[in-house]
Order: structure tokens, then sequence, then C-alpha cells
């Protein structure tokens, strides 16, 4: 289109002859915080430039998750990200001590491979670094935007947008709400949120400080005279509600309660409301004071609360990620650690759908395969809200509980539930090796160029196939697929499968454990790259455009 010039606050495409037409977006994201960021990172390294809409004029510093934990940290790490969001340039390592379920520990050390990973983090710092990472890959974030109707037909979905001086209207071939808990995106498509509601719980949270001379400065346990020793981050309950101590680095401890049945109140929040909860929880009086330094500090109380798994994750030409697709009543930000996943397993189905390579079905992957991770979690949510909760049953059968926690499989299996490793998703073919279906596990490769994790080999989200056969015949039997994956060979090593493919999303597609693989393998490869990649004999090309 000759001359054009596009009008950020009309959303159409001004020509040279004074003509208008109505602006077109290959995808357009509802919501600007860390799911839609990291999912328009996800776009943009596959060379796809969406636009964000966020509805807050300014980025949030509202503090929220404190982090992200479990398989999520491997996999912001994979994109090159983990140094940022640490500060520090040690690739993560696995909590090999203890964790907790339900306020109560999982000891970690009885495990050969912890898959508890954690990055202290808080939210506001991830918002940072994925918007601008996002921007930097051609992404354009439009703030004080939003989605305030929406229509479908066969090929596009037409999005009517509130912004800063009215409101207008564009033309996107797929639309992805990435808006929230109250998404505005689910509601307009009709898409149901049902769950279970918790009205009974009533949690209290604030940043404050604790009498020093209570912290032991080598393990920052806190020892409450009159209740004795509170490990850091391992919640704890009791007859009366549950307590929790989390001194995070360079922050004020944040201090937590939750308690069941309580009076409703109109008055803020304050710290001698956190004050009488924790002798009400603790029978012990805790000397809170105001927290120390600048900051936009907690101090908040909630009501109740809800588990809810969206009715589908797809409508047609709109896609849900994140907390409108999921919520939960849990702690260890479940909603936000699950979020950035559903993020990266769908921008590489968008990008190629969008290039015209997507095999048949893989867009409805997405659903399958994140209903199962999401599926998986609310059993985590109920689970932990059935044992935390009051009554003497229910500490009859945590004292059971914790009999089974000195069982090393019992603790591998919550290990597991709590990081999000147990999810294998259906390749399509048979299970002929453990990792197929799985996220891969980060691993050291001898390269003909030197020593490389496989984290640093991923950060461009393109198919990886690795070969560990020691040779290159592997790779030479693939010639019409070489300018569609990476292909990476390095010597064999004990304990790792000899050649893997890798999706972008960074699970296992195929696998094997042959020093030679033979006639069947190479034709399960070939037919694994065929699901997840452009068929053979076939060559990338951009989408149509829109008329």
């Amino acid at each position: 289109m000759k001359g054009k010039g596009i009008s950020y606050d009309t959303g159409f495409v001004s020509t040279t002859d004074g003509e208008k037409t109505l602006m077109t977006v290959d995808v357009v994201i509802s919501g600007g915080g860390p799911n839609g960021l990291m999912l328009a990172c996800e776009l943009g390294l596959a060379g796809v430039r969406p636009l964000v809409l966020e509805r807050l004029a300014t980025a949030s510093e509202e503090p929220k998750a404190n982090g992200l934990l479990g398989q999520v940290v491997q996999l912001v790490d994979r994109r090159g990200l983990y140094e940022q969001l640490s500060g520090s340039p040690i690739p993560p390592q696995p909590n090999s001590t203890y964790f907790m379920f339900a306020a109560m520990a999982l000891d970690l050390s009885l495990l050969d491979n912890s898959p508890i990973y954690g990055l202290p983090v808080p939210q506001h710092r991830i918002t940072e670094v994925l918007e601008k990472r996002a921007v930097a890959l051609g992404a354009q974030i439009r703030r004080g935007h939003e989605v305030v109707g929406l229509a479908q037909d066969d090929d596009t979905v037409t999005v009517d947008v509130a912004g800063p001086s009215g409101t207008y209207r564009l033309r996107t071939r797929y639309l992805v709400g990435a808006d929230g808990a109250h998404s505005r995106i689910r509601k307009l498509s009709g898409i149901g949120f049902p769950g279970v509601g918790y009205d009974r719980a009533t949690s209290r949270a604030a940043h404050a400080t604790v009498p020093a001379d209570w912290v032991d400065p080598a393990t920052s346990a806190l020892t409450v005279p009159g209740y004795g020793t509170v490990q850091p981050f391992l919640p704890l309950r009791t007859e009366y509600g549950g307590f929790s101590y989390a001194p995070f680095p360079g922050h004020p401890p944040l201090i937590s309660t939750v308690e069941w049945d309580q009076p409703e109140t109109g008055a803020s929040m304050s710290l001698d409301e956190l004050r009488a909860s924790v002798h009400r929880v603790l029978a012990a009086d805790l000397p809170l004071g105001p927290p120390a330094g600048m900051g936009l500090h907690v101090l908040r109380r909630l009501s109740g609360g809800h588990t809810r798994i969206a009715d589908r994750f797809r409508d047609r030409r709109v896609f849900l990620v994140g907390d409108a697709a999921h919520i939960y009543t849990a702690g260890g930000g479940p909603g936000l650690n699950l979020g950035l996943q559903d993020a990266a397993n769908l921008g590489w189905k968008l990008a190629a759908d969008l290039r015209g390579s997507a095999p048949a079905g893989l867009l409805d992957s997405y659903e399958t395969e994140r209903r199962q991770a999401a599926a998986r979690m609310v059993t985590y949510a109920q689970a932990q809200s059935a044992l935390i909760g009051p009554g003497s049953d229910v500490t009859a059968l945590r004292e059971l509980f914790t009999e089974l926690l000195r069982d090393r499989d019992t603790v591998q299996r919550l290990a597991a539930l709590t990081a999000g490793t147990d999810i294998r998703y259906d390749m399509g073919g048979p299970d002929t090796h453990p990792l197929i279906g799985r996220f891969a596990p980060d691993m050291e490769l001898l390269t003909p160029q030197g020593s490389v994790r496989l984290a640093e080999l991923t950060r461009n989200a393109r198919p990886l196939l690795l070969d560990l056969t020691g040779d290159t015949g592997l790779a030479e039997s693939l010639p019409e697929w070489h300018d569609q994956l990476d292909i990476v060979t390095a010597r064999p090593r004990p304990g790792l499968p000899t050649a893997l493919l890798l999706r972008p999303d960074c699970y296992v597609a195929w696998a094997t454990a042959s020093p030679h693989p033979d006639t069947a393998d190479r034709q399960a490869l070939r037919t694994a790259l065929h699901r997840a990649l452009l068929p053979a004999g076939r060559t990338s090309s951009p989408a149509p455009e829109i008329r």
C-alpha cells in the first residue's frame, strides 16, 4: 500500500489519495502484563510483530507475585532472561534442601534431582524485562487502550478498542486474551469460567519489620517467644489458621496469615489488624513495625478466593492465556507460572499458522496441552486447600500425611506436582523414550565449538535437533528440513539420549537412546517433524494479505 501512514488513535491506514482502510494486524494481544508480554516475545522471535493493548496508562508497580517457581524458571533461562531477572550470571540451581506443600515440609534432600527451581523477583520487574524484550523484537505496545468489543468471521477478528482519543476499530487474524481473571475477552467471547469458590478464608499480608534479635542471621529463621521457630518461606498451620514469614532479598519481610470464618469489616487494613491476626493464629505476640525504605509495600486483606478453568481456551480465532484461562487459590504463584508457559506454547503455533506452515491440528493442540497443565494445577490447589483447612479431622489427616512425607517417592511426586514437571504431552506416537512429551532437562553438551548448555541453544525459539550419536549421519538424512530447524551435533555422554528433537517451547517431540539410530528411529523422527514442522518438500510462505 503506497504512502501509508498509520494513525494509532484511529486504527485506520491513510492512503496517498486520502482514503482510509481498516488497519490490520496479524495478532492483537489484550493485556500487557507478564503473560501478554511473554507471548509478544515468543511471537517476535518467530518473526511476527504483534500489537499489545494494555488498559493501564502506565505499568503497574502494585506488589503481586514475588517470583517464579518450578519449570517456568528453566523456561525463562531457555530464552536468555534468567540473568536479567536474577541479576546473577550463574545459571538456575534447583532447591535441594526443603520446600513446602500445604504448609508441610518437603525434604528435597531425599531426591537425586530436585525439580524445584525458584526465582525471587517482583512481578513488576518481570513485566519491565519482558516489555523491553518485546519492543526490541518489534512488538507495538499501546497503553491506555482496552478492547471493548469483538466480532469474528472465518478469516479475521474485528476488534473495537477504547483509547485516550476515543473508540477505534482494528482487524486481526488472531486475538489473544491475556487480560487477567476478569478477562473482557473471555466474557465477550461467551466463554464460561466454572470453578470452586472459597468464602470462609480471610488472608492478610504486609511488609513489616520484626525484632532483629528474633532472626537467626545464619538461617533467617524467626523465633517467636511463646510459639517457637518459624522457618523462612515455609508456611505453617495451627488449629487457628496459617502463618508465613518470607524475608525476600532486598525487601522487608512479608508477614502473612490466613484465618477462617472471620467477621466482615469495612475498616482499612492496618498493621494493628495483622498483629491481632498473628496473635490469634500463633497464640503469641509478634511485634511488627512499619517497613523500612522506599517502595510500594504490601498491606492487604483478601476474603475468599476461587479456583477456576475456562470452558475452553479457544473460540475460533480467539485464544486465552494465563489468568484469563485459569485461576487458583494456592501458594507459589501458580497462575503466573502457568501463564508464561501458556504463552510459550501458543506463540510458536500461532506463528506457524500465520506462515502457512502449521500441520493440521497444531493450533488445537494448544488447548489440549495447556488444559492438561491447568487441570493438574487444580489438583495441586484443591489438595492444598483441603489440607490447610480448619478442624481436628484435617489435623489428623495432616499427621498421617507427615508420615508419608518421609517416603522418597511421595516427596518426588509432590515436588513434581509443585514444579509442574509431571506434565507429559501426547506427541501422537509411541512413547519409546521417557523424555518424549516432557520439557527437556538442561544438559551440558560437548560440541565441536566447545561446551555449551542446552539453554544457550534455545534462545531463538526454533525447533532443535540434537545429535549425540558421534557422527553426522542423522542430520545428513534430513536435508529437506535443514532450513526449518537448528541442528547441533555433540559428543555422546552417559545418561543422555543419543538424539532428540525439541519443539520451540522446549518439549521433546522425539528422542532415542540408540547409539546408532536405525530405520525405525529415523522414520519416527520424520513423523515427529511432520507433526511439529512444515511437511517435507514444502517451503514457508507469508500469510496472504487480508482483504
